[in-house]
């Protein structure tokens, strides 16, 4: 399995300091992160390096300053109810911050760096920040209990005020933070039994809904600053390529146009008001040397794939002799599946608002990866990482796209050239047609069944861009040669398979630039396994649910949602003509999940989706309505992939350009959709963001499969594939 190592075995240390304007100031601290000056017994006071902090002032409110970012998942509720658990405050005395750009302080124990994705914070979080909510809780008891000179044991902490039983004496925690902010830091804590928790579990509001309502949330693309003005961009069609020429005087002719930028692949036009600058972009009118990638285009890529993926990989996992098993197999099957391009297409489209001056520089903007961000713009201008102001944005979609800076590098280039704040928004057709793209993925399976219609050989060959080596470097294995996201979920699956060999190889398209997507490695390897694992079924004439159970019987926590699943959704009863029930499996960021989809495919080959039924185990439940929107937000952005999504490529140019050919799933194409969360407090915790993203295809692929006898092997599926006899 590829669980993450629990966070139970990573020790925590915490250290306390009075925050100069009174109050308690607590930070958390990793000691993968300890400083060595610390180690050695000398002052924490400007050496401490926590991954997050908690200020509770004289009024006794509560700040969260929180390491990862709000992107629309949800994570700065799941994560103070983590602290106001063992801190024992009200959700209404919780109050959150972004945290500024520093990896010393703020970096992920799981990612190596002050990112937020990979469905890692929730996992990040569990133990550590419930360890600094106990300890702070500690500290204003025993302050409390100072100041009555009574033994700590006979107080209790509830709704932020300290109470003693005996004499019925009770002090808020705003009077007792200067007094505790004294105490040293206990450096053990017990934290509650799972059977205590009066939050953690617990339905619980988000905290982030009241200012999305009203209106008062503030996006990036909603700042607003004095004397700010407003871009927008047109980078060269083709990647590679450069602006030959613009018409200029036609752009600054546009009534409102202030500004234009020419740099050697893009050009901006800066006006008072969006549609100045819109309408002076096209008034330019651009003249681009598309360069060396003018000839890519899809079926060059495929082909180029194709030819990869007959080559020899690095291998990823290996056992036993599944070359030998499959030739002697009774029955083998020997396939292809192929994934797209995809687009990332976040509601709220790319946009960065930037001030650079010559002893400084701010940034607006939302992004994943404050840190990058921040260095980004001093690669640009020339000034220091510390002078330069990141102000982090709540922000309307993410889905991986906010894990690079490459817009922010250009917002960067651009405004070295302004003397004013300036904010920069891509348009819709800017946004997909220079995104970075999820990769094209190209695999090759064979498998062999034995007479009683066991698996009894295995061969996955991956072929692909890969991310990491581009975004990570250090996280490639194997002297570089692997990429362990390229592989994650065919490396390791659920089952328990005897003869089996997967390899991976590497082929970078030209004039594509690849990047996380939601689900990342997941999204495209549970399609392919659980798609060949329900070929199998067939070919053996087995149930697809009872072909699975049988393999396992090593891994109870996947047979339980198994059978979750199945029994909720009427797995064996009858299907209407035309209508069929699809099963998936998968074991990904930690958490188990099982899905049963309920399809029908009409006569004219069109895909109409009734039901979903999806059962989860993640471990200990922290906010259950956080767990479901997810699941089923993933749900819908995994059948959108399965059913529409593609980036195409001609003459070396993206296709597509907006909604109406990179189109969404629709409100009255959606599905009922039941999410059975399993709590599993004795559980290792994983995550839960990108799970329901990546087991939708396989689910409906296998669902469409019953319904009609066609196998698709390629995604999307409404490309004319069923539209035939």
């Amino acid at each position: 399995m590829n669980a993450v190592a629990p966070l139970a075995s990573r020790r925590s240390l915490l250290k306390g300091a009075a925050v100069a304007g009174g109050g308690l100031l607590l930070g958390l601290h990793l000691p993968r992160l300890a400083r060595a000056a610390e180690a050695a017994g000398a002052p924490a006071t400007g050496m401490f390096a926590p991954n997050a902090y908690i200020r509770i002032d004289q009024a006794g409110t509560v700040t969260l300053i929180m390491p990862d970012t709000e992107c629309g998942q949800g994570i700065w509720t799941s994560t103070a109810m983590l602290l106001a658990e063992e801190l024992e405050v009200g959700m209404d005395q919780v109050r959150l911050q972004a945290a500024p750009p520093d990896n010393k302080l703020y970096a992920s124990p799981l990612l190596g760096e002050q990112a937020t994705g990979g469905s890692a914070s929730t996992r990040a979080d569990w133990k550590p920040l419930r360890e600094a909510g106990a300890a702070a809780r500690t500290m204003l008891v025993q302050a409390a209990a100072t100041r009555w000179s009574v033994d700590p044991a006979g107080c209790v902490a509830a709704h932020a005020v300290v109470t003693h039983a005996a004499s019925g004496r009770s002090l808020a925690y705003g009077a007792l933070v200067d007094d505790a902010a004294l105490l040293p830091v206990p450096s053990d804590v017990k934290l509650k039994d799972a059977g205590a928790f009066r939050l953690i579990g617990t339905p619980q509001k988000r905290l982030d809904t009241p200012a999305k309502v009203n209106g008062r949330a503030i996006y990036g693309i909603d700042v607003k600053l004095p004397g700010l003005k407003i871009g927008t961009v047109s980078a060269c069609p083709v990647r590679g390529g450069r602006l030959v020429s613009i018409n200029e005087a036609a752009a600054r002719a546009v009534p409102g146009v202030r500004d234009v930028v020419k740099l050697d692949d893009v050009y901006a036009v800066i006006g008072d008001h969006m549609w100045a600058a819109k309408q002076g972009l096209q008034a330019a009118a651009p003249v681009w040397d598309d360069g060396p990638n003018a000839g890519v285009s899809s079926a060059s890529l495929t082909h180029a794939l194709d030819a990869a993926s007959r080559t020899e990989g690095v291998v990823a996992t290996h056992a036993g002799d599944a070359a030998a098993a499959i030739k002697s197999a009774a029955k083998s099957i020997d396939v292809v599946y192929e994934l797209p391009f995809l687009s990332h297409a976040p509601m709220e489209p790319i946009n960065t608002t930037i001030h650079v001056r010559p002893d400084g520089a701010e940034l607006w903007v939302g992004t994943q990866v404050p840190v990058r961000a921040q260095m980004a713009v001093a690669a640009e201008t020339g000034l220091p990482p510390e002078k330069i102001q990141v102000h982090n944005q709540i922000m309307g979609g993410a889905f991986g796209r906010r894990l690079d800076v490459d817009s922010i590098t250009q917002a960067a280039r651009i405004a070295r050239h302004l003397d004013y704040p300036v904010k920069l928004i891509w348009t819709r057709e800017e946004d997909i047609q220079h995104d970075l793209y999820r990769p094209f993925y190209y695999d090759r399976i064979s498998a062999g069944l034995d007479a009683k219609g066991a698996i009894v050989g295995w061969s996955h060959r991956v072929t692909g861009s890969s991310v990491m080596a581009r975004w990570a470097p250090p996280g490639m294995k194997q002297g570089g040669r692997l990429d362990p996201d390229a592989v994650e979920g065919a490396a390791e699956t659920p089952y328990d398979l005897p003869a089996h060999h997967v390899e991976y190889v590497r082929a970078e398209p030209p004039g594509v630039t690849t990047l996380w997507w939601r689900g990342v490695g997941p999204t495209h390897n549970v399609f392919v396994v659980e798609s060949v694992i329900d070929e199998l079924a067939a070919a053996a004439g087995r149930d697809p649910v009872a072909f699975r159970r049988g393999m396992l019987s090593k891994n109870p926590r996947a047979l339980a949602v198994l059978n979750l699943a199945a029994s909720k959704s009427g797995w064996g009863q009858p299907s209407p003509s035309g209508r069929g029930r699809g099963v998936a499996l998968q074991f990904a960021f930690g958490s188990y999940l099982a899905a049963v989809l309920d399809a029908e495919v009409t006569a004219e080959g069109s895909v109409r989706i009734h039901r979903a039924d999806v059962a989860v185990d993640c471990g200990p439940v922290v906010n259950p309505d956080t767990i479901r929107a997810q699941i089923e937000g993933g749900l819908i952005f995994g059948l959108t992939m399965a059913l529409y999504s593609e980036i195409t490529l001609s003459r070396g140019r993206v296709d597509q350009s907006n909604f109406h050919d990179y189109r969404m799933m629709r409100i009255n194409e959606a599905p009922v959709i039941e999410v059975h969360v399993v709590d599993n407090p004795a559980g290792s915790i994983g995550g839960i963001g990108e799970t329901g993203t990546a087991i939708a295809a396989p689910a409906l692929a296998n669902a469409i499969f019953a319904a009609s006898g066609r196998r698709l092997r390629r995604i999307p599926f409404a490309t004319g594939q069923l539209s035939s006899a």
